[in-house]
C-alpha cells in the first residue's frame, strides 16, 4: 500500500466528520440566507434580498460592532491573566495545587449555570455584590450592572472572563512546562534577571500557544450567546444585543429564518476570515521548531 493511499485512509475520517458536521450545515445556511422562510411554510426563493437587507440595517450593524467590541475586550482582559496564572501554575509555588482547583472551577461549569448565578449575585436590589460593597463602605459604587446600558457589556465581558480565563491558563502552563530548563539556566548564568528572562525566553517560546489561545479567544467571542441571552437578553436598549443573540432573535423570535441565517453565515465567515488570518501572518502553518540550538 503506498504511503499516499495511506495518508488518505487517515485523513478520511476526519474529513467525513468535518464535511457531515461543518460544510454541510453551512452550505444549508447559505441557501436558506437565499429564501424567506418563517419555519413553517414552504422557504421561498428571494435572491440576495435577505443579503441587501443586512447591508441597510442599522441594528444588525450595531450588533457587528458590539460583537468586534466583545471580541476585543474579552482578549484584552484575558490574555494577561492566562499568562500570569499560567506561569504561577507551571512554576513551583507553595500551595499551587490547592490553588488550582478554585481557579478552574468555572471550567465546571455550564454558561446557562453561571448566567443564573451571577444573575442573582449582581442582581440590583437583593445582589450580593452590590451588598457587600455597601457593606464595606463604598456603596456609592453599586449599579444595575446589568440594566445600565453604560455597564452591562463590561459586566458581560467581565462574566465571560472568568468563565474562560482558566481554559487558556491551562493551555499557557503546559506551554510554559515544555520549555527546557537549560534555557533559564544559561540566561542566569549570563546575569539575566527573572523579567529579562520572561521577555527574551518564555514569551518567544510560547508564540505558538499565544497564537492559539488568541484564535480560540476571539472566534469563541463570535458565538457568545446562551450566556448572554440569560443574563440580558442583549438589552438594555439592545446595549448587549451580540450578533449571534440577534441572529436568535430574529430566526426564532421574529419567524424570520432566511435573514437569521444570512447572520449566521456572516459569524461563520467571520471566523474563517480571522482564523486564516491569523494562521497565515503568524507564520503559524509552517510550525518551525522553538528549540533550535537546545541539546
Amino acid at each position: 500500500m503506498t504511503r499516499g493511499v495511506l495518508r488518505i485512509i487517515f485523513i478520511a475520517p476526519s474529513v467525513i466528520l468535518f464535511s457531515i458536521f461543518g460544510l454541510l450545515p453551512m452550505l444549508g445556511a447559505v441557501l436558506l440566507s437565499l429564501t424567506n422562510w418563517n419555519g413553517l411554510n414552504a422557504p421561498k426563493f428571494v435572491g440576495v434580498t435577505n443579503w441587501v437587507t443586512f447591508a441597510h440595517d442599522p441594528q444588525a450593524w450595531h450588533s457587528l460592532v458590539l460583537t468586534l467590541e466583545v471580541m476585543g475586550l474579552t482578549w484584552v482582559i484575558q490574555t494577561p491573566l492566562s499568562v500570569a496564572i499560567g506561569m504561577f501554575l507551571a512554576g513551583r509555588s507553595k500551595y499551587r495545587e490547592i490553588l488550582s482547583i478554585f481557579y478552574f472551577l468555572p471550567l465546571l461549569f455550564s454558561s446557562v449555570a453561571i448566567a443564573i448565578v451571577w444573575s442573582y449575585i449582581l442582581d440590583p436590589n437583593f445582589g450580593l455584590l452590590n451588598e457587600l460593597l455597601t457593606k464595606v463602605g463604598l456603596g456609592r459604587l453599586a449599579l444595575d450592572w446589568l440594566g445600565s446600558p453604560s455597564v452591562v457589556l463590561w459586566t458581560v465581558v467581565a462574566i465571560v472572563s472568568w468563565q474562560y480565563i482558566p481554559f487558556h491558563s491551562l493551555l499557557y502552563q503546559s506551554g510554559r512546562r515544555q520549555i527546557p530548563n537549560s534555557l533559564y539556566e544559561a540566561a542566569i548564568i549570563d546575569g539575566a534577571n527573572e523579567l529579562q528572562r520572561f521577555v527574551y525566553i518564555t514569551v518567544p517560546q510560547l508564540k505558538y500557544t499565544f497564537i492559539t489561545s488568541t484564535t480560540l479567544m476571539l472566534t469563541g467571542s463570535l458565538t457568545f450567546f446562551d450566556l448572554i441571552y440569560i443574563l440580558t437578553n442583549g438589552g438594555p436598549d439592545n446595549a448587549s444585543n451580540v450578533l449571534a443573540v440577534n441572529m436568535y432573535d430574529t430566526a426564532f423570535s421574529k419567524q424570520q429564518m432566511g435573514y437569521g441565517s444570512v447572520m449566521a453565515v456572516v459569524i461563520a465567515l467571520m471566523g474563517i476570515v480571522l482564523s486564516l488570518m491569523l494562521t497565515r501572518f503568524t507564520g503559524f502553518t509552517r510550525m518551525e521548531s522553538q528549540q533550535q540550538g537546545v541539546a
